[in-house]
C-alpha cells in the first residue's frame, strides 16, 4: 500500500493537471479530462481505504480493562 502523504500529493498534482486540461480543452467530456479525472477517482478510494483501515485498528487497538 502506497504511503498516505504520497497519494495526496499525487492527488493534489492530478486536480491541478484536471483544472488544466479541463479549461484548455473547453469540455469536461474530453478523453484526455476523463482519464485524469478517474486517476484522481481512484487515488480518493485509495485514501479513504486507508483511512477506513486507520479508524478500523484504531477501534481494535481499544483495551478495556478487565471487569473485577
Amino acid at each position: 500500500m502506497k504511503d498516505k502523504i504520497k497519494l495526496l500529493d499525487e492527488l493534489h498534482a492530478l486536480r491541478v493537471k484536471l483544472e488544466y486540461l479541463a479549461q484548455t480543452r473547453g469540455s469536461l467530456t474530453d478523453p484526455d479530462v476523463l482519464a485524469a479525472s478517474e486517476a484522481a477517482d481512484e487515488l480518493i478510494v485509495d485514501l479513504q481505504r486507508i483511512q477506513k483501515e486507520e479508524l478500523t485498528r484504531g477501534r481494535t487497538g481499544y483495551r478495556s480493562f478487565p471487569s473485577e
